[in-house]
């Protein structure tokens, strides 16, 4: 069992890493692997919706090295959690551009697998930032695992965040949540639901 735990900040040793370390450790004691994944601070291609990627292509047209490593670690990984700082009330735009071309093109790599988001602020606009990552989770029909309290932690610095007594209490109970949903579906082993053929609607006024 393995759980890709992304680094969503341009702050490589930031807040954000700090909450995902702590999710990583208490995952370790659940006998759970994790993998944390930088996506880096340089500029990310956006999505174009040229839709090549639903006519044939493997995958995204833009094949840069960000967009394939995060494609190969999805493959061989069973869960996700993303970690955002907050921006104005939601993530950074570096990352909604390449979580945005990946779900995107890449769905069959999420499709069923748990994920949870996680966000760090200095003071306000978690809940916006933590909402806006539930979205990509809940159209590829990925099981969400919560905590005791929406998962947002509070700190300008790594220092400042681990006085935040509660919200590290928060990643770990998640890490733990997230251990016991993926152990469940394993020794469950029970098929995926039946997928029905797509029917898109367009609205036109």
């Amino acid at each position: 069992m393995k759980v890709l735990l992304v680094n969503g900040s341009p702050h490589q040793y930031g807040c954000v890493f700090t909450s995902l370390s702590e999710i990583a450790e208490t995952l370790q004691q659940e006998g759970v692997h994790s993998e944390i994944f930088w996506i880096g601070s340089q500029a990310i291609q956006g999505c174009t919706a040229c839709f090549q990627c639903r006519s044939g292509h493997d995958g995204c047209v833009f094949q840069d090295k960000l967009y394939v490593d995060f494609r190969n670690k999805m493959r061989e990984s069973d869960a996700v959690i993303i970690g955002a700082p907050v921006y104005y009330a939601g993530i950074p735009g570096s990352l909604c551009a390449l979580l945005d071309r990946m779900f995107f093109s890449a769905a069959d790599l999420f499709r069923y697998k748990p994920a949870a988001g996680i966000v760090n602020c200095r003071r306000g606009g978690a809940s916006a930032a933590f909402d806006r990552l539930n979205k990509y989770f809940t159209i590829l029909q990925m099981p969400v695992v919560s905590s005791q309290y929406w998962n947002s932690t509070h700190g300008m610095t790594p220092e400042e965040l681990k006085q935040d007594a509660e919200g590290l209490q928060t990643m770990r109970t998640l890490a733990r949540n997230m251990a016991y949903m993926l152990k469940t579906m394993i020794s469950a082993d029970v098929p995926f639901p039946e997928k029905e053929e797509l029917q898109s609607t367009n609205f036109i006024r």
